[in-house]
This record gives structure tokens, C-alpha cells and sequence, in this order.
């Protein structure tokens, strides 16, 4: 376990990975003010670099362009210490992107239903939620995307729930997979710590 003053933490760095409008800017958010952990939103980062908004650099430079300032950026959140990192939806997808992330820590994967999604989402300009049946797509693209946020390291849902309580659960989950870091780590017998 890490700690950084009077404040222990389970871990220093933690993404946090999931669809569109499944909270993962405001949980990230409110999960680094409990760690005391810097913040960074991947999506705001790279405006801040392009200096364009994510549906301008979609609509002048298309989504390839997007998805390599995504990679670029993973390349670098990844070396920081002490922070929460809220992914793009589409961040994780990516295989290279995938397989740093989880090389470099743990990734929380926030989940929410297709229905609340769009209501999160249906007054943003989200460019893949720019087709007629919003709905529909949002569907069809967690459909598609399941398999691949499966492979993320902690699941939580968001579905209904006050943010606290969400975040509440990310650290008590952090709190057990570090321990059985730990555990591996030190050559700890697994079943003996369980039994603890």
C-alpha cells in the first residue's frame, strides 16, 4: 500500500475505463480527492493539446486522427505517479492502449445501462450519438465493447447510485486487489490471507 503524508492509499495510480456517460470524469474526479491523487480526464487532455473540441477533431481530422491522440496520451498518463485517470470510451478498446494500462495498474471499468446512458448523454454532442436512433447505437456499441471492458481489472456499476457510494466501493475493491498484489508479490500462502 502507498502512502503520501497522513494519507494511505491502496494503490498511487488507478484508470478508470467504461462507455460514454457511464461517469467515469465526475467518479474519477471525487475518486482522486478521497486518494489525494492528481486528476486527469484523457478526453480534456487531448483538447488541451489539439486545441480543438473532441467533435472538431472528429469532424476535421475523422476518428483515426482522434484514436492516435488517444494512444499518444495513454503512452503518457501512463508514466505518471499519483494519479486517477479518467479514460475516453473508446480509450480501452484499443488493444496497445488495453494491454498498458493494465501493464500499468489496476483499471476500474464503470458500467451503466444503455438507457441510462443516453439520458446522461442526450444533450451532449457526442460525435458516435450523432446517427437517428441514439439509442439504438448506444446499445449496439456496448454490445461490441463488452467483451473487451470485461478484461478490465475491477467492475462497478453506477447505474442509480450517489457518486460517494461508488467511489466507497472503487477504494474497498482496491483496498482487496492490492492486497492480493501484495500477497502474490511477497509469496504469501492466498489461502491463509483470505482466511484472515
Amino acid at each position: 500500500m502507498f502512502s503520501s503524508g497522513l494519507i494511505e492509499r491502496p494503490v498511487s495510480w488507478v484508470a478508470l475505463a467504461g462507455f460514454m456517460g457511464t461517469g467515469k470524469s465526475r467518479i474519477g474526479w471525487e475518486l482522486s480527492r478521497a486518494l489525494a491523487l492528481h486528476f486527469v480526464d484523457t478526453d480534456k487532455l487531448i483538447t488541451r493539446v489539439v486545441g480543438k473540441s473532441i467533435p472538431e477533431v472528429f469532424a476535421q481530422e475523422g476518428e483515426g486522427y482522434f484514436r492516435a491522440c488517444e494512444h499518444e496520451v495513454v503512452q503518457r498518463v501512463t508514466r505518471l505517479e499519483h494519479a486517477v485517470i479518467s479514460l475516453g470510451g473508446g480509450t480501452f478498446i484499443n488493444e496497445d492502449n488495453r494491454g498498458t494500462l493494465l501493464e500499468r495498474g489496476p483499471v476500474v471499468v464503470l458500467w451503466a445501462s444503455p438507457e441510462t446512458v443516453y439520458q446522461r448523454t442526450k444533450h451532449s454532442d457526442r460525435p458516435l450519438l450523432r446517427v437517428e436512433d441514439p439509442l439504438g447505437q448506444i446499445r449496439t456499441l456496448m454490445d461490441e465493447r463488452e467483451p473487451v471492458y470485461r478484461q478490465g481489472t475491477i467492475h462497478v456499476h453506477s447505474d442509480g447510485r450517489p457518486s460517494e457510494e461508488i467511489v466507497e466501493e472503487i477504494i474497498e475493491r482496491l483496498w482487496a486487489w492490492a492486497d492480493v498484489q501484495h500477497a502474490w508479490a511477497s509469496g504469501a500462502d492466498l489461502g491463509e490471507r483470505a482466511a484472515d
